[in-house]
Order: structure tokens, then C-alpha cells, then sequence
């Protein structure tokens, strides 16, 4: 506020100025009046100078007042810049663990509409990926159990997963009705359409509710035991009586020699030492009653059937069962292991036949510092948890679930290949066989069953020994009938005969081709082994026959006959010139051959 202070040295030099008259003179004597008339003017000019200093002493108080106050207002600014300062901190703090509470949250919330999902509806296709959803809730939970929350939660998600389960039990073991209840539902396509698509429910139950898992285990290893053992125990007794409508007695090289019909290389039958080739049996043929196959047919069709089915479930049992790792929380699992059916399986049970069924017989945390091992025990329990001990005891598991399914199935192939063997098969059908068996391991071992490629070993060496034997009687007959000492096994006796023993070359030459035929490498020594010393007693058949002929022209030109007979017959082999044993055996009764006609010509000289 501004105030103008008058004038006063002004205004009284305006009035107390000397009077002067018009030259400029001063009249003294006019002083005292010049005051007195303007004493009015004074006493205003004094009041009007009070006032100003009155208005000092105001604006003095007021000034003093405000810096105080001014003090007093920059204190408070001091402070409100500090708590500012304090307030921002804060907020920086809150922005720091604004995301790991955003997570916490997230983690320890389950969701309103995945908590309706498991306790209102059944279980579906909706319940893949809740389910999934779930278990990282329950991975969460665990995790962060040292928060009170968390631990608030637990006892929800531990009734929601109690829930689950329940349902989960029920819905696995209603899939099993199919199975159970009709003979004719494909095991391949149920496997692979609907359990293999529910594969991740039956993970949460492995993880979170083990006793549930091993019940719905048990409780399908029943089922398809019983499904596999009333199937093949039908297709196998249809084989049954296939089998004994077409008949070979285990003859040997010399039964019958001259007197029946002249056997010749059936490469039909030996298609079936391979698995591509012919048509299997299948079980609704068995209704035709002329439909007969040689035996090496039905062994090929059971070991084939038993082969696609046995893998099939093998690959169903360790892709379904095998237990999966935690999944880690915040990451979705990719469902792309899928097990693709064969294009075409065989199955026991193609037709409907009227029997009576049998009966069968951790959680997840964030990872710490390795710590030290601390005793030589430790290590030593470490080592024994590696990943590789644990495979193996997983790989042994699954085996043994195989087993437990499959175990009367191949019990009942045993005991139909331990009659196909007793009595033994002609030599010829029963190396088909053996060459079936070893196609079969094969294939086996490249679908990687391991359990299926030891039974298949098991048989591989039960039949070997049956072979030996079948060659060994075979290779006996030939030269006990050489050597007249055979009277007892044939119905001529000693008597060696031209037809006779035309036949037994004959069927030597088949025997040889088929064995050619069935084998590929030239190193199978107890094959060629054996073709050797049925050959060396052929040759000794063959001259001692001749000896009996006293004319040295007619002794030679009937050994050249055999010999050309077998030579012609060796040549028309299934594959004679592709084989290094078939070129060996050519050229050794051309050899033979020759030196018959070189005696033929000497003699005729001689002559």
C-alpha cells in the first residue's frame, strides 16, 4: 500500500514566505498574523502526518507478520517436497512388485468358470484343457505355499481336484464297457480315437492322483486281457479245425519212393515264409467245410495276427501309461504325440462266433544352488535316481503291463505251435516256418516291442532243434535204405528199385530248390550242412543201385540217367544261377554226370 506524504517544507515555505511588496521588500511586521491564519492548515498537516506514521507502524506489523508467516509457509513447503520425495519412492516400489503380485494373483485365483466346469459338467472334451489350466493352479499353489493365501486356497483346489478325480474315474472306466461288452468292438480304433485324445487326463491322474490311476490301470488290463484271450482262444480253435482237415504225415525223403505220385517244387507254399504274401485265415472262413491251408499257412496267419495285435498294444500301453514330467506353470503343453494305427491290423476276432467269455485271470519351484555332496552315500543316491535308472524302471513297468495283458494270448499261440511241431511237419513246411519266424522278429524289431522279440526268439529256437531232427531222419532213412538195413521203416524192404530211386532224386532235387528258395544267404550252415550229407548219401544210393548191374555200359548209362535227372531238375530251380550253393551243387552232378559218360565211352571203345 502506498501512501504520498505531503508536501510540508513546500507548503510552509508557500505560507511563511516573507510579504514583499511589489519592488520585491520584505514587511517583516506581517509574520505573526501570516501563522496565526494558517494554524488550521497546520493542525491538518499534523493529523495527516500522524496518520502516515500510524500507517507505517501498520505496514512495519504487517510486514513483520507476513515473513513470519513466510517462514513458517517455506517450512511447510520443505516438508511437503520431502514427503513427495517419500510418496514417489513408494510409488516405485509399488511399480516394482506391481507384476510378481499381478502373477501371485493370478496363480492363487482359480477362476469361477473353471471351478463350475469340474464340479457341474461330465467329463468332455471341454475338460482337455481345464483339466491342464487346473493342474497349474495346483502346481502354483505348492509352490507358493509359504504364503498365507496360497495357503487359504489349498483347501479349495484340493476339493475341486478331489472332485476331478472322481469324475475322471468314472469316465475312464466307462470307456472300458465296449470292450467289455462285445467281442466285435475294434480294441485299435477305441485305443486310438478315445483313450490316446483323453491321454493328458489320465497324466493329471498319474500326478495327483496316483490310486486312481493304478485303479483305472487294473481295471483295463482286465478288460483287454479278457478281450484278447476270448479272441484268440476262438481264432485259434477255428485254426484248429483247419488244421485237421488237411493232414501231413513227417515222411521222409524215402517213404513211399516209386509208388506214389512225383512231389515238385510248390512255390506257393513258399510264399508263406514271408509276411508280404498270401491272405491270412481269418476266423469266419472256418464256416466254409471244404476250406482247407497247409499248416504253414495257419502258423503264418496266427504269428501274423499275433504280431499286429501284440505290437498295437504295446505301442498303446507305453505311449498311454508312461508317466509324463510336471508341467512347468505359464507354459501350455503341446499335445502332438499321437499314435498312429497301422493302416490295417489283423484281428482274432473278424467273426462272431457263440463262446463263453473268461475271465481274466513334485512340485514345481524355482531351481536353487546345487549343493555339495556331503557323503559318499549321496552320491551313491544320486546316481541310483539318474534319469537312466529311472527309464529302465519305467520301461520295465510297461512290460510288465503288457505281460499281464498278454500272457494268456501267448500262451494259447504256444500251445497251438507246440502241436504244429508234434508231430513234425515235413522238413520243407517246417523251414517255411522257420524263415516266417525270422521275417516275423524282424518286423517285430522295428515296431520295438521288446517282450513280443523274446517270445519270437523263444520259438525261433524251439523249432531249429525240430529241424535238425526232421533232417537228421531224413539223412538216417536215406542211408539205412542205401545200405538194405532200413526193412522196418519201408514197405519194399532192402530192395532198392530204378523208380525208386528216380523218386528219391526227384524229391531231393525239390527239397534242395526249396531250400534254396527259403534261403537267402549262402553262410546257414546248418541248412547246407545237412543238404551236404543228404547228398553224399544220395550219391552212395545212386552207386550202389547201379553196382547191382553186371554190364559196365548199362551200369554207367543208368548213373548218367540219375544224374541227368537230377542236373534237369536243378536247373528249374525257383532261382538256380542267382544262389552260389545251387551253382556248387550243379556243377557237382555235372561232374558226376561227366565222368558217366566218359565210362560209357570208354566201355563202348573197349568194345
Amino acid at each position: 500500500m502506498e501512501m504520498s506524504e505531503p508536501n510540508v517544507n513546500a507548503s510552509t515555505n508557500s505560507h511563511l514566505e516573507r510579504p514583499e511588496d511589489r519592488d520585491g521588500l520584505v514587511h517583516r511586521s506581517s509574520g505573526p498574523l501570516v501563522f496565526t491564519g494558517r494554524a488550521k492548515e497546520f493542525i491538518e498537516l499534523h493529523e495527516q502526518v500522524q496518520t502516515s506514521v500510524n500507517l507505517l507502524d501498520t505496514l512495519e506489523s504487517f510486514l513483520s507478520t507476513f515473513q513470519k508467516d513466510l517462514s513458517a509457509v517455506s517450512g511447510q513447503i520443505s516438508e511437503l517436497q520431502d514427503r513427495s520425495k517419500d510418496i514417489e519412492n513408494r510409488l516405485k516400489s509399488r511399480r516394482k512388485i506391481e507384476k510378481p503380485l499381478s502373477h501371485l494373483l493370478v496363480d492363487l485365483c482359480i477362476p469361477p468358470p473353471l471351478a463350475t466346469l469340474i464340479l457341474d459338467t461330465s467329463v468332455g472334451e471341454p475338460w482337455i484343457e481345464a483339466i491342464g489350466e487346473f493342474e497349474m493352479k495346483l502346481i502354483a499353489l505348492k509352490a507358493r505355499a509359504r504364503v498365507k493365501a496360497a495357503r487359504d486356497m489349498i483347501d479349495v483346489a484340493e476339493g475341486l481336484r478331489i472332485v476331478a478325480a472322481t469324475k475322471l474315474r468314472g469316465f475312464f472306466l466307462n470307456m472300458l464297457q465296449p470292450i467289455r461288452t462285445s467281442m466285435t468292438t475294434n480294441m485299435q480304433v477305441v485305443q486310438t480315437s478315445i483313450w490316446l485324445k483323453y491321454r493328458s487326463l489320465y497324466a493329471f491322474l498319474q500326478r495327483h492322483a496316483p490310486t486312481v490311476a493304478s485303479e483305472v490301470q487294473r481295471a483295463y488290463v482286465g478288460a483287454a486281457r479278457t478281450y484278447f484271450e476270448t479272441g484268440f482262444r476262438r481264432y485259434i480253435r477255428s485254426l484248429g479245425w483247419v488244421k485237421a482237415r488237411m493232414v501231413e504225415k513227417p515222411d521222409t525223403i524215402v517213404t513211399g519212393a516209386g509208388e506214389t505220385t512225383e512231389p515238385s517244387t510248390n512255390v506257393e507254399r513258399l510264399s508263406y515264409a514271408r509276411i508280404d504274401g498270401p491272405g491270412v485265415t481269418l476266423a469266419y472262413m472256418v464256416d466254409d467245410k471244404t476250406y482247407k491251408e497247409p499248416i504253414e499257412a495257419l502258423f503264418r496267419s496266427l504269428m501274423l495276427v499275433l504280431m499286429d495285435n501284440a505290437t498295437a498294444e504295446y505301442t498303446f500301453i507305453t505311449s498311454f501309461f508312461a508317466t509324463e514330467q510336471l508341467p512347468l506353470p505359464h507354459r501350455k503343453e503341446t499335445s502332438g504325440n499321437s499314435l498312429l494305427s497301422p493302416p490295417s491290423l489283423l484281428s482274432p476276432t473278424s467273426a462272431d462266433f457263440d463262446d463263453i467269455r473268461s475271465n481274466p485271470a513334485s512340485d514345481y519351484a524355482p531351481s536353487s544352488p546345487r549343493r555339495r555332496l556331503s557323503s559318499f552315500n549321496s552320491a551313491v543316491n544320486m546316481a541310483l535316481a539318474s534319469p537312466e535308472t529311472t527309464l529302465k524302471e519305467e520301461q520295465s513297468t510297461l512290460n510288465g503291463i503288457w505281460k499281464q495283458v498278454m500272457d494268456p494270448v501267448l500262451e494259447y499261440c504256444k500251445t497251438f505251435i507246440n502241436s504244429a511241431l508234434d508231430p513234425a511237419p515235413p522238413v520243407i513246411p517246417l523251414l517255411t516256418m522257420i524263415r516266417l519266424i525270422e521275417d516275423v522278429m524282424a518286423e517285430v524289431q522295428k515296431r520295438n516291442c521288446s517282450p513280443m522279440e523274446s517270445y519270437i526268439f523263444t520259438i525261433r529256437l524251439q523249432m531249429w532243434p525240430v529241424f535238425q531232427k526232421a533232417m537228421a531222419d531224413n539223412i538216417d532213412a536215406l542211408k539205412n535204405y542205401a545200405e538194405g538195413a532200413g526193412s522196418s521203416f519201408f514197405r519194399r524192404g532192402a530192395v532198392t528199385t530204378d523208380s525208386g530211386v528216380a523218386s528219391i532224386c526227384q524229391r531231393y532235387v525239390v527239397l534242395f530248390n526249396s531250400f534254396v528258395a527259403l534261403t537267402t544267404s549262402s553262410e546257414e550252415t546248418m541248412i547246407f550242412s545237412n543238404l551236404l550229407r543228404l547228398r553224399q548219401e544220395l550219391s552212395k544210393l545212386i552207386t550202389s543201385h547201379t553196382d547191382k548191374i553186371g554190364d559196365v555200359v548199362a551200369k554207367a548209362t543208368a548213373q548218367a540217367t540219375l544224374y541227368d535227372r537230377l542236373l534237369q531238375g536243378l536247373s528249374r530251380g525257383p532261382s538256380p544261377a542267382s544262389h552260389p550253393k545251387a551253382q556248387s551243387e550243379i556243377a557237382y552232378w555235372r561232374e558226376r554226370e561227366e565222368e558217366a559218360r566218359r565210362r560209357i565211352a570208354i566201355a563202348s571203345r573197349q568194345r
